[in-house]
């Protein structure tokens, strides 16, 4: 397995996998999340690959088939009158192919962005869980995260 960053040709399988994170997340939220429908158009997922605030990282096999990814973005709060000026390396989105989980492809992407943070001289490495994700929260868990705030709610 190799991880790399994205690039156009990565697009099509990186539609799908989006896709894929979709489902679940309309799967335990149905009020909050369409399904069938793509997260991002295809110009806007081809800024995103090309710009270097928002990094996104392949891990394929030897075919350069896309395993899984790990969309980033960093974060910094310049001048700010109450945040320090840390620099933030936010897991957007992170997804295994359904059909490759166990096989360690999301330990490997984590660990990844993780070097790739303390490259980049991050102060911290923060993303977002929905709690009706169980698997991911305990994927996360394991691997150190702490919760930094909880997001609460009223439906009414």
């Amino acid at each position: 397995m190799n991880i790399r960053r994205a690039t156009e040709k990565d697009m099509p399988a990186l539609d799908r996998l989006l896709c894929q994170v979709l489902e679940v997340h309309h799967q335990g939220r149905p009020d909050l999340f369409k399904t069938g429908t793509k997260k991002y158009t295809d110009e806007e997922l081809a800024l995103i690959l090309k710009d270097d605030k928002t990094p996104v990282f392949v891990a394929v096999n030897e075919e350069d088939e896309v395993l899984g990814y790990a969309f980033c973005i960093f974060i910094q709060h310049l001048d700010n009158n109450i945040l320090t000026d840390i620099k933030t390396l936010y897991i957007d989105d992170l997804c295994v192919d359904e059909r490759r989980r166990g096989l360690h492809v999301g330990t490997a992407l984590f660990d990844h962005v993780v070097a790739f943070a303390k490259e980049q001289s991050c102060y911290n490495l923060t993303l977002n869980v929905w709690s009706c994700n169980k698997s991911a929260m305990a994927f996360y868990e394991k691997r150190g995260l702490l919760p930094q705030k909880v997001g609460m709610e009223l439906i009414l």
